[in-house]
């Protein structure tokens, strides 16, 4: 479709305030889904990311890589499994899971950045001890899967400095060195939340928080976080959003100005989001 002149210089001069607004603030962006494995979706993405670091906006990509991972294990003949959403992680799914995303997924994502003009330095939580875990208890044993309990944001700030977009794979280390996988989720909203960041952008394979999700006419555009629990006891947040929307929760309660999960389906979803006064998807605040 051909777009008229004046149309195109419209759009510009709208987006110039949010530009403005996020200049020199840092924005973490989780990217997963659909947007991670269609191509044409993924060069959106690595588009969108470049042209926010050309204005100014200090973006930090953390990912995971969960088909990959699954891909490798059936290649070496290991079963994935799951337990309430979580992978169970023993030592060989651990090796796998460090090679597939430090090794393969980070990098592929690293030169992508920079085939589309960007300067991008892939990273890993072990890398200068940036996230520290320990191993996740509870009633079930999930292996070595892992609870943050620290994130050392120099790494991270010292890319952001050098005009770099950091590029996190969520692999974390112990204080004796045990490797941990952590959710991508989890660990994007750590880590925006000890940078201070102006905006958690997590990408999904949905429109948002429908109130009813049969009906994407029902998109909640803007929720406080004091109302999710009362969204929680009426169904509203249920399943697979449950643990998304608490990641959002607990980054804007550890200083986020603001998360939103966004449909990750949609070309270009994180520039409508964050440089368009209508937004998409679903904020927190």
């Amino acid at each position: 479709m051909k777009i008229a002149n004046n149309i195109r210089s419209q759009i510009l001069s709208d987006a110039l305030p949010h530009i403005q607004r996020y200049h020199d603030k840092v924005v973490v962006v989780k990217y997963g889904g659909n947007a991670m494995t269609n191509d044409e979706l993924k060069e959106a993405v690595m588009s969108d990311i470049v042209l926010l670091s050309a204005v100014g906006i200090k973006v930090v990509l953390v990912h995971g890589g969960g088909p990959e991972i699954n891909a490798m294990l059936k290649r070496v003949g290991i079963e994935s499994k799951f337990i309430g959403g979580l992978r169970y992680t023993d030592a060989e799914t651990m090796d796998i899971v460090k090679m597939v995303l430090t090794g393969k997924v980070n990098k592929e994502l690293v030169s992508a950045l920079q085939l589309h003009g960007g300067k991008a330095l892939g990273l890993c939580g072990c890398d200068g001890e940036m996230i520290v875990a320990e191993k996740k208890e509870g009633d079930i044993d999930l292996g070595y899967v892992g609870d943050i309990k620290k994130v050392r944001t120099k790494p991270i700030i010292d890319a952001l400095n050098n005009g770099y977009v950091p590029v996190i794979a969520t692999v974390a280390t112990s204080a004796n060195g045990q490797a941990y996988n952590i959710n991508a989720d989890t660990a994007a909203a750590r880590i925006a939340s000890c940078l201070r960041a102006e905006n958690l952008v997590l990408m999904t394979d949905i429109a948002g928080l429908l109130e009813d999700k049969d009906d994407p006419s029902t998109l909640m555009s803007s929720v406080n976080v004091s109302d999710v629990p009362y969204l929680k006891s009426t169904g509203i947040i249920s399943g697979g959003m449950i643990p998304k929307i608490e990641c959002c929760v607990e980054a804007v309660r550890r200083g986020v100005k603001k998360t939103c999960i966004i449909d990750g389906r949609v070309p270009h979803s994180i520039l409508i989001e964050l440089l368009t006064s209508e937004g998409i998807g679903t904020q927190f605040t």
